[in-house]
């Protein structure tokens, strides 16, 4: 076996980043001491515990409760992972098809270590907001990406919209 393994680890180097990711993913089968004389199965991906971020969510009843994302997703896919939206009334998480059903209040201090609103996330938040005043806490979830700096930050979900109540 170990002389599979040199022979593969010359070779590596040629294969697509697909096939590398499965060598990646399969490494866990083989024994520690084979995949050492491998150096792109010894480094290994990311691991999921890695990219956890907890955050903390006010629901609308006001109890802040702790909810988990992934590093890379959006906030909307951990607020739904969590039971705080509900998954139907935002079905895709594209700009395009937003009608800010996802809308959060971020926190103040958490505002800045965020990326400014784009163009067509305040078309939206402005296109669907009662007074037509953008509030400068409002977000769509599905624009924020969970990052790791992200880590603890508070988020506001608001009562869903009289039209997603059953």
């Amino acid at each position: 076996m170990a002389t599979h393994l040199q022979r593969l680890s010359s070779q590596i180097h040629r294969l697509s980043p697909f096939a590398k990711s499965l060598i990646v993913r399969t490494s866990a089968t083989v024994s520690p001491a084979a995949a050492s004389s491998v150096p792109s199965l010894s480094s290994g991906s990311k691991k999921v515990s890695d990219r956890i971020v907890k955050l903390f969510a006010i629901d609308p009843d006001g109890h802040k409760r702790e909810i988990i994302g992934l590093s890379g997703k959006t906030l909307v896919r951990a607020l739904i992972d969590s039971g705080l939206i509900e998954p139907a009334s935002h079905r895709l998480e594209e700009i395009d098809a937003c009608s800010a059903e996802c809308e959060v209040q971020i926190a103040e201090e958490w505002l800045e270590r965020l990326p400014p609103r784009t163009y067509d996330e305040e078309y939206v938040l402005r296109r669907n907001s009662r007074s037509r005043v953008l509030n400068k806490h409002s977000r769509l979830g599905c624009q924020v990406v969970l990052t790791p700096e992200l880590q603890g930050m508070v988020v506001a979900v608001p009562e869903p919209k009289p039209w997603d109540i059953p």
